[in-house]
């Protein structure tokens, strides 16, 4: 594991002295103001952006409401996440609370690709619930021109709802409602795709109230799938801008209230966490694995059956079916990332700039986590890859904010023709499909191409923190304070940098490092995971606030991100 620097945020102290002043906590105020807020960010409905300033919203919204005055089909193409999950829950739920037939359908990664493709089409026209008169793509379609082509050249239209970046052509669907397409004003960029097809199904609601469809304030609470929209934002890890935040806290609101989706209460029981207290923590690293779960191991109908289910006992049901296959997904990840770490520890790719590796039986919905393993084990730019067919392999990659993956990838393209069949991606994740017989070329031509667009030969990771932490904050109300509030990407959890003396130490499991410490006359508990190795008796720490539960008791721990001897 690369050492990383670490280095202390920049607190502005007239936006911390703005923050204070309108009464937020003093703490809070430091953390925010280090992290570009000069006032509290929205919490409330009423300070949503509008879903009229979304390009071709209004129209998307007025062409469902003519399908469902006309009684016509309608079906969701989802995505295979999280996000795709969660955005196909919202508007199946919501389709039908506003007198939709509508039904589902998510592809097969491993068969039909990404996205509304031809063969996608092929699957939507044999659907189980009969040949649909319009798609609604939710977390794809942007990049979709043939798949919306076989589509209408089959008398079916398309309605593409996504947020992921669109190439130079776009498909010929009736409405494209994505905020990063070209022209639209939408200030918010980083909406999840949940998020957009949660402002369709605003506006679809406001169709059918102008045509008195639905009474003026009527029609279904839409608030009340803000748990759904949370989960999906934050497990797509999308940035947590202002507009985000209020998604999610208003999610989290819910959830924390006990008003939440059969399907999402079951996810809190089999992952062992308490909705009461939930946090942006649960939604990233405990629900939305389990959905993401089924994508990346067996068929993501499961969890959107899951997140669709009103029943409590068929919800616990398909939840704890989730929970197995995650638990599978684990452990061969685990089994894969060893193999990876054994298999580059004996080859100089492991030295290089950049990090590619592949072995016969690797399981190809796991390879992006691998990916992302190795990324952070190096700190460099990372392919893992799984055999697809007889001569094509599967990869996925993860990339260090100096390197745009993508970019990297097309340099490659045209360095090393036929090699890589088809790729796309983004800066910091990408997916491609190689040939098996290329891969050694590839992997010294994407090594030159990091260092190229870089101008590096290795990097250095850097650790963020928010300096040292007064010691009255050193409490469990301070962690209960920290672990309400809306942190994620773009908006990144506070890390505290302090000095403490080492009482005492011990491992757990023989992987985790249970530590007692001192500062200042305060004794702590602290623990730091996956840290095997003894610590000094004096260390520099940077770490984070924990409230740990035991006996009805509620104390303060040190979660410890790094440590190293202090000077």
């Amino acid at each position: 594991m690369v050492r990383p620097l670490i280095l202390a945020r920049d607190a502005d102290p007239a936006r911390t002295r703005a923050l204070a002043a309108a009464g937020v906590h003093p703490l809070l105020a430091r953390l925010w103001a280090a992290r570009g807020l000069d006032q509290a960010g929205p919490t409330e409905w009423a300070a949503l952006i509008p879903p009229n300033r979304l390009t071709h919203v209004d129209r998307a919204g007025e062409l469902l409401a003519d399908a469902i005055q006309a009684d016509r089909r309608l079906l969701i193409v989802a995505d295979y996440d999280c996000d795709g999950a969660t955005a196909c829950a919202v508007a199946v739920r919501a389709l039908r609370e506003m007198g939709a037939r509508v039904d589902f359908l998510v592809p097969n990664r491993f068969e039909t690709g990404y996205g509304l493709s031809p063969a996608v089409v092929e699957l939507a026209l044999r659907h189980p619930a009969g040949r649909p008169d319009l798609l609604v793509t939710v977390d794809n379609g942007i990049a979709s021109i043939e798949g919306v082509a076989a589509a209408r050249a089959a008398g079916i239209e398309v309605i593409v709802t996504d947020h992921h970046l669109p190439g130079p052509a776009l498909p010929d669907a009736l409405a494209i409602v994505n905020p990063n397409q070209a022209g639209c004003g939408f200030p918010s960029k980083h909406l999840a795709g949940v998020g957009v097809i949660f402002y369709v199904m605003l506006a679809l609601r406001a169709a059918l109230r102008a045509r008195s469809a639905l009474p003026p304030r009527g029609g279904p609470k839409l608030e009340t799938y803000a748990d759904l929209v949370a989960l999906g934002t934050v497990a797509d890890v999308v940035r947590l801008d202002a507009n985000n935040r209020l998604l999610v806290g208003q999610g989290l609101r819910r959830i924390r209230q006990g008003h939440m989706q059969a399907g999402l209460a079951a996810l809190f029981e089999v992952a062992g966490r308490d909705p009461a207290r939930a946090g942006t923590n649960d939604l990233g690293f405990a629900l939305g694995p389990r959905i993401n779960a089924a994508g990346r191991m067996a068929d993501m109908s499961l969890g959107i059956h899951c997140l669709l289910e009103d029943e409590p006992a068929r919800a616990l049901e398909l939840a704890k079916a989730l929970d197995e296959i995650n638990r599978e997904r684990r452990a061969r990840e685990t089994v894969m990332r060893e193999e990876a770490l054994a298999h580059l520890d004996t080859h100089a790719q492991a030295r290089a700039a950049s990090v590619c590796v592949w072995q016969p039986g690797w399981h190809p919905g796991v390879i992006g986590l691998v990916a992302s393993r190795l990324k952070e084990t190096y700190w460099r730019p990372a392919l893992a890859f799984a055999p697809d067919d007889g001569d094509t392999l599967r990869g996925s990659g993860r990339s260090i904010p100096e390197v745009h993956l993508r970019d990297a990838l097309d340099l490659v393209s045209k360095r090393l023709p036929g090699a890589i069949l088809q790729f796309g991606g983004h800066a910091m994740a990408a997916g491609l499909t190689l040939r098996t017989a290329a891969f050694d070329d590839f992997s010294q031509h994407f090594d030159d191409a990091v260092r190229i667009l870089s101008a590096r030969e290795s990097f250095e990771p850097r650790l963020d923190t928010d300096g040292s932490l007064e010691p009255d904050y050193l409490t469990a109300e301070t962690a209960g304070l920290l672990a309400d509030q809306i942190w994620g990407a773009g908006f990144p959890p506070p890390l505290f940098q302090d000095r403490f003396r080492v009482l005492h130490q011990r491992l757990l499991k023989d992987k985790h490092l249970k530590l007692f410490l001192e500062r200042d006359g305060l004794r702590l508990d602290a623990i730091w995971f996956n840290h095997a190795e003894p610590l000094p008796d004096l260390i520099e720490a940077v770490y984070r606030l924990d409230c740990n539960t035991w006996g009805g008791r509620n104390s303060v721990q040190l979660l410890i991100e790094d440590a190293r001897e202090a000077a």
